[in-house]
C-alpha cells in the first residue's frame, strides 16, 4: 500500500491503507455470489435438465438484477440515507441468504431465476458502495486505489470456479460462497468505515441524461464503457465453455483455468490499469486495453484446438486486458460530468452497461450452438472495436483527454 501514500488525505495516513484492505477483503468474500451458480452449470444441466437457454437465463438474470438494483439505489439515494458500510453489509447478507435458498429450488426453474435476479440486486449494494467508501479515503489520485478494489472484485468473482474444482457437489459450492459473503457482511459492519473525504451523493436527476447524451465527451466515455461491457461479462461467463470446447480438458482443469484468467489475470489487469492511469491518463490506458482485448477476441479463433499452453497464454492476456480499462470509464465520467449530477451519470452508465452485457451473455452461447465456439468468440471483438473508436475520438483535439 506504500504506493498509495500520496493519495492519502492529511491526518488519516495510517487508516486509509487499512480501510482499503478491509473493503477489498469484503469485496473478495461477497462477489463470489456473482458466478456461484454459473460455475456449477455442468452439474445443473445434468440434475435439472437445463437447456442452453435455461443456463443463459440463470446467468443473465444476475446482470439484469444488478442494473435494477443500481437504479433503485440511485433513485432512493440509499448510499446517503444509510451508512455505506451498513448498506454493504446488508446487501452482502441478503445476497448470501438468497444464494443459500438456491439449492432448495429443486426443478422450480423460474424460482431459481428470481433468486438469481435478487442476488444481482443485492450485489448492487456491494461493489458500487465499496467504490464510494474507497474514494472517501482516496479523493485524489484514486486510480490505483480503485484498481486495488477492482482487483478484489475480479478475485471474488472468480472464486466460485476455484471452489467448483475442489469441492464435492454443486450445492456445497453455493453454500460456501454464501458463508463467505456472510463473512463479508460481518467484516463490513465491524471494521469498514467511511473516510473523511466522504460527500453526499448528488440527487438522482433523470433529466440530466439528456444533457449527458448531448455532451460529446460524456457520450464518448459512455460508448467506450458500453463496448467494454459488451465483451467483459460474456467473456467471464463463457470462459469455461470456450476452454472446454477448445482443449477437451477435464472439468477440474477448466475450473482452475477460469479462476486463473478471471481472478489472477483480472487482478493484475486492475492493478496495472489503475497505476498506469494515474501516470499516463485514463483515456490512453482505456484505449490500449480495449485494443489488446479486442485483438485477443479475434486471435481466440486461431488458437482454438491448438496447444494448451498457447490457449492458456492467450486467455490469461485476455483476462488482464479485458478489465484493465474498467475503472477508467467511471473515473473519466466522474470528471467530465456536472459535479451536481455525477451520481446520475455513473448510475445510468452502469445500468445500461450491465443490461447490454446481459444481451451478449444470452446471445453468445446461442451463436456457439449454431456455429461453434471458434466462430462465436470473435464476435465479442465488436465491443472493444467500438470502444477504441470512441476513445480515439475522445483523444482528438476537439475533445482533449484529461
Amino acid at each position: 500500500m506504500d504506493a498509495l501514500a500520496g493519495a492519502i488525505p492529511a491526518g488519516v495516513s495510517s487508516s486509509a491503507p487499512r480501510q482499503l484492505a478491509l473493503t477489498s477483503a469484503a469485496q473478495i468474500l461477497a462477489m463470489g455470489l456473482w458466478f456461484s451458480a454459473s460455475s456449477v452449470v455442468p452439474a445443473l444441466r445434468g440434475e435439472w435438465a437445463l437447456s442452453t437457454q435455461g443456463t443463459v437465463l440463470l446467468t443473465a438474470s444476475v446482470q439484469v438484477g444488478f442494473a435494477a438494483g443500481a437504479l433503485v439505489s440511485a433513485v432512493a439515494n440509499l448510499a446517503d440515507r444509510l451508512r455505506p458500510e451498513r448498506l454493504l453489509a446488508a446487501s452482502a447478507a441478503t445476497g448470501a441468504l438468497l444464494t443459500l435458498l438456491f439449492p432448495l429450488c429443486g426443478n422450480q426453474f423460474w424460482l431459481a431465476v428470481l433468486l438469481r435476479f435478487g442476488t444481482g440486486m443485492a450485489l448492487a449494494g456491494v461493489y458500487p458502495v465499496g467504490m464510494k467508501i474507497v474514494v472517501s479515503w482516496f479523493p485524489n489520485s484514486r486510480g490505483l486505489a480503485l484498481g486495488v478494489l477492482l482487483a478484489a472484485l475480479a478475485l471474488g468473482s472468480a472464486s466460485p470456479h476455484l471452489l467448483a474444482g475442489n469441492l464435492p457437489g454443486w450445492r456445497t459450492v453455493l453454500v460456501v460462497a454464501s458463508l463467505l459473503a456472510l463473512g463479508a457482511a460481518a467484516l463490513a459492519v465491524l471494521f469498514v468505515r467511511v473516510g473523511p473525504a466522504a460527500r453526499r451523493s448528488p440527487p438522482w436527476e433523470p433529466r440530466y441524461l439528456l444533457t449527458m447524451a448531448r455532451d460529446r465527451r460524456q457520450r464518448l466515455i459512455a460508448f467506450g464503457y458500453f463496448g467494454h461491457m459488451w465483451e467483459l461479462y460474456a467473456f467471464w461467463t463463457w470462459i469455461p465453455a470456450y476452454a472446454a470446447a477448445a482443449s477437451k480438458t477435464s472439468p477440474g482443469t477448466v475450473s482452475l483455468l477460469a479462476f486463473t484468467v478471471i481472478g489472477v489475470g483480472g487482478a493484475i489487469g486492475c492493478l496495472l490499469g489503475g497505476a498506469l492511469s494515474d501516470r499516463f491518463g485514463r483515456i490512453d490506458v482505456a484505449l490500449a486495453a480495449l485494443a489488446v482485448s479486442g485483438t485477443c477476441c479475434l486471435v481466440s479463433a486461431l488458437v482454438f484446438g491448438g496447444h494448451p499452453a498457447m490457449l492458456g497464454t492467450l486467455l490469461f492476456v485476455w483476462g488482464i486486458a479485458a478489465i484493465a480499462d474498467s475503472g477508467q470509464f467511471s473515473a473519466a465520467l466522474s470528471e467530465a460530468a456536472d459535479a451536481r449530477y455525477v451520481g446520475t451519470a455513473l448510475t445510468a452508465q452502469t445500468a445500461i452497461g450491465f443490461l447490454l452485457s446481459a444481451l451478449t451473455i444470452q446471445g453468445l452461447p446461442v451463436l456457439a450452438d449454431a456455429v461453434g465456439w471458434r466462430a462465436a468468440a470473435p464476435v465479442l471483438a465488436v465491443g472493444p472495436l467500438l470502444g477504441v473508436i470512441a476513445m480515439a475520438r475522445l483523444r482528438s483535439p476537439v475533445c482533449p483527454a484529461r
